[in-house]
């Protein structure tokens, strides 16, 4: 316990004091099912606390060993926890395969990886570090779906009621047969420890005598299959080979299993996470492996530049100019972190850096050229002027120089953007100023990107730019 107390003694030194307050009330007040794979996002909406300040106290929570980071790979369709790891590093570039979709998927990190936190047993020991004690519906909300699938107590009724003709809790070695009475519908016989599923199609004329099914489950994976049965009575036996226990589970797929499941709300992905300065600056040693590429559908990067910094340097000599740069830099990097963006690397006198969205990148743009205004004013020159490019595409995670980064065609237009603006004028690209909430933001401040054709070093065909004046 003192232990703990001096964790969140350092915590608070380190993070938001009222989101370290909240995080320390759910650790000593806090049902065991609230500890397990906390949804930062839901966290801070639920406490009413800022969501940036949040999930960098949980980051910096899980660097003193408060919680423990956990990357979750989930199914787009039923939202399963397809692969659960305890790094990025872990994280398979392969396909993972949902049994209850009976489809395989390629894990991007946009929306298909969930990023939680779940208290570290030696600060308090809760029902999930023993998943085996899990009751089965415990099992299903805690361990299988995500922190996004929007479960609450009668939805769960729901499930466990209405949705489900039979369930077991079956350990190693044994085998059960249930008597069921088929209904004229589509069943799934499902066990989310092993992740295996048998699908059932039921129609055709009803029968009176029992039909006899055998299902085995084992420790390697197997292929979903699909068997017709009739309406009516139904013996099935299920037979545990593998070596932990096993929750078949017997559902009818209609409409309300769909509604169920289908219920989401927002939660953390691991492309917000690598765009988070707090991780980039925390967790180093988290990041990529040097073979590993992920793959990112969207991502917005403003590359800046410093107008003129060798002939700055001669201009006021070396430690003045040193000076206005670092404070260029201080002012740069403060408004990045502010609207929800993270220096990937700063090259000389210029920084490249990721926002998840492009409305967060064109507001860093602007406030940034609005900082180098200031910072002019306040010493009387007009030293300081930052171009400024954004492009928004598809790039790849990567480790280069052993530090996490980007590769791919995105990046490359991004700093070539940048490279077109010749005072303070930001440039962006069509998909930049395509995303909705940029148009607001430039409407609300009476702004109208000039369009131009720009041919790009590097790039074949001239490409359509915007200028923001």
């Amino acid at each position: 316990m003192n232990d703990t107390r001096s964790q969140f003694t350092a915590l608070k030194q380190a993070a938001d004091p009222k989101a370290v307050d909240a995080i320390a009330r759910l650790v000593e007040h806090g049902k065991d099912h609230e500890l397990n794979r906390v949804n930062a996002i839901d966290f801070s909406r639920l406490h009413g606390l800022d969501e940036e300040r949040t999930i960098s106290a949980f980051l910096h929570s899980a660097r003193l060993g408060l919680f423990d980071l956990g990357w979750n790979v989930l199914c787009p369709g039923c939202g399963g926890v397809l692969g659960a790891h305890s790094t990025l590093k872990a994280l398979k570039t392969d396909d993972y395969h949902c049994a209850l979709c009976a489809c395989g998927y390629k894990p991007n990190v946009d929306d298909q990886v969930e990023v939680s936190f779940t208290v570290n047993p030696r600060v308090r020991r809760i029902a999930a570090h023993d998943p085996d004690t899990l009751p089965v519906w415990e099992y299903y909300k805690q361990m299988y779906w995500s922190s996004g699938v929007d479960f609450t107590e009668e939805s769960v009724a729901t499930l466990a009621n209405e949705v489900t003709l039979a369930t077991r809790d079956l350990p190693r070695g044994e085998t059960t047969t249930i008597s069921l009475q088929l209904p004229a519908q589509f069943i799934i016989v499902f066990d989310p420890i092993t992740h295996a599923a048998l699908f059932i199609d039921v129609q055709g004329e009803p029968v009176t005598e029992p039909q006899e099914l055998s299902i085995a489950y084992s420790n390697e994976p197997s292929p979903t299959k699909t068997v017709s049965l009739r309406p009516g009575p139904l013996n099935l036996t299920l037979k545990n080979q593998a070596s932990v226990r096993a929750l078949p589970s017997v559902f009818i797929a209609a409409e309300a299993l769909h509604h169920l499941i289908g219920k989401r709300k927002p939660f953390l992905t691991a492309k917000r996470m690598l765009s988070n300065q707090t991780f980039r600056d925390v967790f180093k040693a988290d990041n990529l492996d040097i073979d590993q590429r992920l793959q990112i559908t969207s991502l917005t990067f403003l590359f800046t530049d410093l107008k003129g910094s060798t002939a700055l340097y001669e201009r006021v000599g070396d430690l003045a100019a040193f000076d206005l740069v670092r404070a260029h830099f201080h002012a740069l990097l403060e408004i990045i972190s502010s609207e929800k963006g993270a220096v990937v690397k700063t090259i000389g006198d210029a920084v490249m850096a990721t926002f998840i969205r492009p409305e967060h990148a064109i507001a860093a743009g602007l406030r940034m050229r609005a900082a180098m205004d200031e910072l002019n004013k306040q010493r009387g020159t007009a030293d300081l002027i930052v171009k400024i490019g954004i492009h928004e595409g598809p790039c790849l995670a990567v480790m280069l120089n052993e530090r996490q980064d980007y590769f791919g065609q995105t990046v490359n237009i991004a700093a070539r953007v940048q490279s077109l603006s010749t005072a303070r004028e930001i440039h962006i690209t069509g998909p930049v100023l395509d995303a909705p909430a940029v148009a607001e933001v430039l409407q609300r401040r009476a702004i109208r990107p000039i369009q131009k054709q720009a041919a790009l070093r590097g790039i074949a065909d001239k490409m359509v730019v915007y200028e923001i004046p």
